[in-house]
């Protein structure tokens, strides 16, 4: 079995396991402060980019759904939402979640690296802590370029996960991570069932290795489209809690214009 195929059995396998407690931290997620802000941060950046045009006009693709978090708040914005996954478990889990917005929802079980819609389908693609799990995350970039429209928007929120396997400096701060949250009494989101699984999954992803967001934007930016990185999103989104638990790995996001027709 080729390597990419293998990691994609076993992400799949691991999420699916993981979708019962990935669940419950996007229903605490949605039940608490943090669904305004990130709800107001989607639509600010999604209505800025296309300041004449109504929610209700623009679809949107989320790709890496999870739970649906992101489906969630955007077709409560009034976007036109198609949520993909790669695992049927949080698929369902996405459904139960929406409760009465499931069916103002398409959910679809589909790779992030091969997209099955036609070219120039979405206003926008998003996606959140998906790309450092992806065997081969330029193919994915390429994909999620072809089915935005001209003038599209990309938002990708993701960071340098599980670079610490791989950077001694990053080890280091990682490792203070554990202890401040340990000292602080908060639950640490990096101990848990299965944890080892996912570290021996990320050695062999190639993102893993590589300093990011300037990846991110050369990668794409070699692709037609106009990139930029804002590497202070965190501040505006993460829970006391997170700040904590991910002080060596802050949330980054990546925003690229599509300028061309075809990537």
């Amino acid at each position: 079995m080729p390597v990419s195929d293998s990691i994609i059995k076993e992400n799949k396998s691991y999420w699916t396991g993981r979708a019962d407690g990935y669940s419950k931290v996007n229903q605490e997620e949605l039940s608490s402060g943090q669904k305004n802000l990130w709800k107001t941060c989607l639509t600010n950046e999604i209505r800025a980019h296309f300041p004449d045009q109504e929610s209700s006009d623009l679809h949107v693709l989320d790709i890496g759904t999870g739970p649906g978090f992101f489906s969630i708040l955007l077709a409560e914005a009034g976007f036109l939402v198609t949520a993909v996954d790669l695992t049927p478990a949080m698929l369902a889990e996405a459904r139960r979640n929406a409760g009465p917005l499931a069916d103002e929802i398409r959910f679809m079980e589909m790779n992030a690296e091969q997209l099955s819609f036609e070219d120039h389908s979405f206003d926008v693609v998003i996606s959140r802590n998906l790309t450092w799990n992806l065997p081969h995350p330029e193919t994915a970039y390429t994909e999620w370029t072809r089915v935005l429209k001209p003038n599209g928007l990309l938002l990708n929120f993701d960071a340098n996960w599980y670079h610490y396997l791989f950077d001694e400096k990053a080890r280091a701060a990682y490792d203070l991570d554990r202890f401040n949250t340990k000292n602080a009494g908060m639950k640490d989101g990096n101990i848990g069932k299965n944890f080892d699984v996912m570290e021996r999954i990320a050695s062999k992803i190639p993102l893993s290795r590589i300093n990011r967001p300037l990846w991110d934007m050369q990668c794409l930016g070699s692709q037609g489209m106009s990139v930029e990185a804002d590497e202070s999103i965190w501040q505006r989104v993460w829970s006391p809690e997170e700040r904590m638990n991910y002080s060596s790995t802050p949330l980054f996001m990546i925003r690229a214009k599509k300028l061309t027709v075809s990537a």
